[in-house]
């Protein structure tokens, strides 16, 4: 199983989309800063998981998650749900 999952930095405006077979793993690399790209971003909330049986299926919502409508529906379904 793939998972599509999405991090906003509790701190700063900022919200993260990726794809990964470990979630766990990966969020721990995110919050203990091993990733050079979030570091400055953390601490995070994992908002958003999906899992998907193939990674070809997990990569295409993971590009839809990471454009501008997928961002706009992040906002609206996800955060819009969490006030």
């Amino acid at each position: 199983m793939y998972n599509v999952y999405v991090l906003q930095s509790i701190s700063r405006n900022y919200l993260y989309v990726g794809i990964t077979d470990n979630l766990e793993r990966r969020v721990a690399q995110h919050q203990n800063g091993k990733e050079r790209t979030t570091s400055p971003y953390k601490p995070f909330l994992l908002i958003l998981h999906e899992e998907h049986s193939t990674r070809i299926a997990a990569r295409q919502r993971e590009k839809y998650l990471k454009s501008g409508s997928g961002k706009e529906w992040i906002k609206r379904k996800i955060l819009g749900t969490m006030k």
